[in-house]
């Protein structure tokens, strides 16, 4: 069976272990050579240690009994994704909203802003230009530029930690 298969086949069971909460969602499975899965999910409203816990002991549990790695060879680690992983779905985007985000175009252009809404579609990022709190120019107000960008534009956006 191919990583790829592996991965359905996963993602086939995850889905079952997840249903009865419509809130948390599979963003993502990996598995390394190694037979290393590591399993990412997020909730609409942010998922819980403990209840990530659970998961990853009913599912390491369902993954040992089915023999799907023979011989139980295999490690899992199942988490939500970290603020160094790249949103990925439309609704981790919905979840991002009001959050300061760093958008990378497929053509290499940076935008930095707040995330103002998304659609199916396309998002959009409100960025800040001008004069800030810390830079004195003379002359220049600070204005905000819309940007709307196509999600088949996107190669990456990482939500960003303002202090």
């Amino acid at each position: 069976m191919s990583i790829d298969d592996q991965i359905k086949a996963l993602e086939q069971r995850i889905g079952t272990l997840i249903v009865d909460d419509p809130s948390v969602f599979l963003v993502e499975i990996r598995i390394k050579p190694t037979n290393n899965i590591k399993v990412f999910l997020d909730a609409d409203n942010g998922i819980s240690i403990d209840r990530l816990v659970q998961y990853n002991r009913k599912f390491y549990k369902e993954l040992e009994e089915s023999g799907f790695f023979p011989g139980g060879d295999f490690s899992l680690e199942i988490s939500s994704p970290g603020l160094d992983e790249p949103l990925k779905l439309y609704r981790q985007y919905l979840k991002n909203i009001g959050r300061s985000v760093e958008v990378i175009r497929k053509d290499g252009v940076k935008t930095e802003g707040k995330l103002i809404s998304a659609s199916e579609s396309d998002i959009v990022v409100e960025e800040e230009k001008g004069k800030s709190l810390h830079s004195r120019q003379a002359g220049k107000k600070k204005e905000a530029v819309t940007h709307i960008i196509p999600f088949d534009n996107i190669k990456t956006t990482k939500v960003q930690i303002k202090f």
